[in-house]
C-alpha cells in the first residue's frame, strides 16, 4: 500500500486497484485469436477444456470448477447440465454444444474420473477460478493480445460473439448475464463503443 508520504510499500504494486474496484477485462473479439489460442493448448486437455467451456457458455471461473465429472460423462451435444451458480446461489441449467462435448471427453479420457470429482481437476488437485485466471492471462499474453484478460475474458467473449458474430439480441444477452439493462450488457460486452460510431459511417 501507498503511504501517505507517497512511497511504496515492499511487495506493493502501484498499479493494483484499489480497494472495492475492478480492473475491466476484456473479451476475444477476433476469431483468429481464439483459433490461435485453441490451436496453442490442443495438446494439454486440461487447459484446453477449460478454454472450450468457458468461451461457449456464459459460465463464470467459479462455476466452471463446479461441475463434477458424473455430469458429463457420456454426454451428447445438446444436452443439459445443472450448475448451482456461486454468486447468484441459484442453479441453471446449461446446453453443451459439440465444441464442449469434444473437449469434455478429450479430457475425461487422461484418466479415470471419481463420479464425484471436478471436472476441471490438474496434477495438483482441483483448479481454482485464481488459476483460470492465470492461464487466460498467460494464454493471451503468449498470442501478444493487447489489452487487459483475465477468467472473466471467457464469459465475456461468448456474449460478444453471441452479439457480434451471431446476431443474436441484447434482450436474450441481458437474461442469460442477468443484467438489469440494455446499457449494462453492452458495456459488458464491451460493444457499446464500437456499435454507437458504427451509426455515423452510415451515409444518407
Amino acid at each position: 500500500m501507498n503511504n501517505n508520504s507517497g512511497k511504496i510499500t515492499p511487495g506493493s504494486n502501484p498499479h493494483h486497484p484499489k480497494k472495492g474496484s475492478q480492473i475491466k477485462v476484456e473479451p476475444i473479439k477476433d476469431l483468429k485469436d481464439i483459433k490461435t489460442i485453441k490451436k496453442m493448448i490442443y495438446g494439454n486437455p486440461l487447459h484446453y477444456c477449460i478454454f472450450v467451456l468457458g468461451i461457449n457458455t456464459n459460465l463464470r471461473a467459479s462455476d466452471l470448477v463446479r461441475i463434477k465429472a458424473d455430469q458429463v460423462k457420456d454426454i451428447k451435444p445438446g444436452d443439459e447440465i445443472e450448475i448451482k451458480e456461486r454468486k447468484a446461489k441459484k442453479y441453471r441449467r446449461i446446453t453443451l454444444n459439440n465444441q464442449c462435448v469434444q473437449a469434455i471427453n478429450k479430457l475425461l479420457a487422461t484418466r479415470d474420473y471419481k463420479d464425484d470429482e471436478p471436472l476441471l481437476t490438474g496434477q495438483r488437485g482441483p483448479i481454482k477460478p485464481n488459476t483460470i485466471h492465470k492461464y487466460v492471462k498467460r494464454w493471451c499474453n503468449l498470442i501478444n493480445l493487447k489489452g487487459n484478460y483475465g477468467s472473466h475474458t471467457l464469459r465475456k467473449t461468448w456474449g460478444y460473439h453471441q452479439r457480434v458474430t451471431f446476431s443474436r439480441g441484447i434482450p436474450e444477452l441481458m437474461q442469460a448475464f442477468n443484467h438489469s439493462s440494455q446499457k449494462q450488457t453492452l458495456d459488458y460486452l464491451c460493444v457499446q463503443p464500437s456499435e454507437i460510431k458504427s451509426l455515423y459511417e452510415n451515409e444518407l
